[in-house]
């Protein structure tokens, strides 16, 4: 997992550079490439959520190993040339999904190992160190691409704005070996998954209520963190030029990986309902922050826009561990790994669509709405699964 997430993540953390080594991509471009990865995977998660009954844990998760290899590859030669066509990096940035779309056949494997009782720690555990894939790439990448990697100091580097040789390819080239070893090792040590299911019999969950409502509080969590994971640093860039967006592009992402490993053995004792619920209220108070200070518009407003981003993301851990505490203690096994595999599909899509508002209709109409979408989640969260009487305390 946490391979996928940096790969995944690779092309957030190249784009914001295209533009020093040649490129000439406008922001509307640039927003385009960083937000298809999330289109991709929320696709790619639709087909990957059905696979682990089907094809075995093993299977699984060798053959998404290997497939990493293609945006891996494809933007280490890529970037090399500012030539290169922007659908080229478009469809590129397209295969990159494939590293958030494993998500979905990765953690409901996971959940069908462990008894209810350790479900929170298992899941918290595997989904929060993966999101730190994510802050792993971001920062890793600004210094890698300063030397040559893997005995590739002969490849012609690039130069910079200010003439300073840059080795962009080394963004992408430096997971390839790491993604060798993984596929190496999970066909030597991982067993198949213990549940067999045909497409027909998986289809089961969409009749049942709290699979959307579920879908809908993942999407706040989830789609926001890793939306923002991905748009964080252009945002910084286009509104305020000179603060630095990829130096603050991994804080963001690690703090909501974190609270999301930490919180499992929590979610376990506690129930996950009452961190969803706790988490659903602590991200609509980081999306009015953020709101708040992004209408000045202002540099001077720029300590206050960035507080109001990492509040959102050190709660949608609680969100994102709690849900996934919920829905293994909501479903019966077969079923909760089909909703877990499910709401991650569509809550995979929050890169694209944070990306496609943030440049349709700006900043601020994109922080309203996120406003909105807490305030529904803070009720769905109390209404269902924390209040007295609650018909599925979980």
């Amino acid at each position: 997992m946490f391979i996928s997430f940096a790969t995944w993540y690779v092309v957030s953390a190249v784009a914001p550079r295209l533009n020093e080594v040649g490129f000439a991509l406008d922001p509307g471009q640039l927003y385009w490439i960083v937000a298809v990865p999330g289109l991709s995977a929320g696709l790619l998660r639709l087909v990957f959520m059905f696979l682990p009954p089907i094809l075995g844990s093993r299977a699984l998760v060798v053959l998404s190993s290997l497939l990493l290899l293609i945006p891996l590859l494809g933007w280490t030669f890529a970037v090399r040339s500012s030539d290169t066509p922007f659908w080229v990096l478009l469809a590129l940035a397209f295969a990159a999904g494939v590293g958030g779309g494993t998500f979905s056949g990765f953690m409901p494997s996971t959940s069908y190992f462990f008894p209810k009782r350790l479900s929170g720690t298992a899941l918290g555990l595997q989904a929060g160190l993966g999101n730190f894939g994510i802050s792993f790439v971001q920062l890793l990448t600004p210094w890698v691409v300063g030397f040559g990697l893997f005995g590739t100091a002969a490849l012609t580097p690039q130069s910079d704005a200010d003439g300073h040789l840059i080795w962009l390819h080394n963004g992408g080239l430096v997971l390839v070996p790491w993604v060798l070893l993984a596929a190496v090792v999970a066909f030597l040590y991982i067993r198949s998954v213990p549940v067999t299911a045909n497409f027909r019999e998986q289809m089961d969950i969409f009749r049942i209520k709290h699979t959307w409502i579920q879908t809908v509080l993942y999407v706040m969590g989830f789609g926001l963190f890793s939306g923002l994971s991905a748009q964080t640093a252009l945002l910084i860039k286009n509104l305020y030029g000179g603060p630095n967006g990829l130096m603050y592009a991994f804080i963001g992402p690690a703090i909501g990986a974190l609270m999301r490993a930490a919180m499992g053995p929590l979610c376990d004792r506690f129930g996950g309902g009452i961190f969803t619920f706790i988490g659903s209220i602590g991200m609509f108070v980081g999306c009015v922050v953020t709101t708040v200070f992004l209408i000045p518009g202002t540099v001077a407003a720029f300590p206050g826009v960035i507080t109001g981003i990492l509040v959102i993301f050190l709660f949608s851990g609680l969100v994102n561990a709690g849900t996934f505490k919920q829905m293994p203690t909501i479903f019966p096994r077969r079923q909760a790994g089909g909703a877990i595999g499910f709401t991650a599909s569509i809550a995979a899509f929050g890169p694209f669509f944070v990306g496609v508002l943030l440049s349709l209709v700006g900043p601020v109409p994109f922080f309203v709405w996120s406003v909105v979408l807490c305030a529904i989640c803070i009720w769905l969260a109390w209404w269902y699964y924390v209040r007295p009487g609650a018909e599925a305390k979980s």
